[in-house]
């Protein structure tokens, strides 16, 4: 079974989110974090398998908490979810360990479910 981390301070961005994912993976355990805190107890706790993570988080960047997640769980793929497509902020994600890099306002659920199967087929 696939535990699924999402880490994004908006409500109602993240409800969307989790409810696209409870749509197309019914079985799929997830858990919700709002800031870079929580994030790492759930981290701890949870133990996800994939981290969907926002870059501009309370407490601390999501960029920061991909490099920290990744040091202690190198297994654990992340996919940055962020607002802020910049060339920048896509080369510092792959050098911190993240899967994959989607902008926001570019959410391709049927990317994202064909990244998910192969995820759960491994």
């Amino acid at each position: 079974m696939l535990r699924t981390l999402l880490v994004e301070d908006n409500a109602n961005y993240r409800q969307i989110l989790k409810d696209s994912l409870k749509d197309r993976f019914p079985a799929m355990m997830i858990e919700e974090a709002a800031d870079g805190k929580e994030a790492l107890q759930k981290v701890e706790t949870f133990l996800p398998h994939l981290v969907f993570m926002d870059i501009q988080l309370p407490g601390e960047n999501g960029l920061h908490l991909t490099k920290r997640i990744k040091a202690d769980h190198p297994d654990t793929l992340i996919i940055i979810v962020t607002s802020y497509d910049l060339p920048e902020y896509r080369e510092a994600a792959f050098q911190y360990g993240a899967s994959h890099f989607i902008a926001k306002d570019e959410l391709n659920l049927e990317e994202i479910e064909a990244f998910v199967k192969t995820i759960a087929e491994t």
